[in-house]
């Protein structure tokens, strides 16, 4: 690009930055209430999850492919 058409390419660019960056500056990270919420909502994932896996269903069907998994010929 060159001309004024280059010119105001470049400055929609640094324009552009410099909202990115002042965005990024007020958001620098998580508060504690969102660490709260996302550490409660890891603890209920992983209550879930071992939930399932416990259940007799799963259980069975682990067995059965360790099971098989061993007693498969060499």
């Amino acid at each position: 690009m060159t001309g004024k058409a280059g010119a105001a390419g470049r400055a929609a660019v640094r324009d552009w930055w410099r909202v990115r960056r002042e965005a990024a500056r007020r958001d620098a990270g998580m508060t504690t209430s969102e660490y709260a919420v996302g550490t409660i909502a890891a603890a209920g994932f992983a209550a879930v999850l071992y939930k399932i896996v416990t259940s007799e269903a799963v259980s069975g069907a682990l067995e059965s492919v360790i099971g098989k998994a061993l007693d498969a010929p060499f």
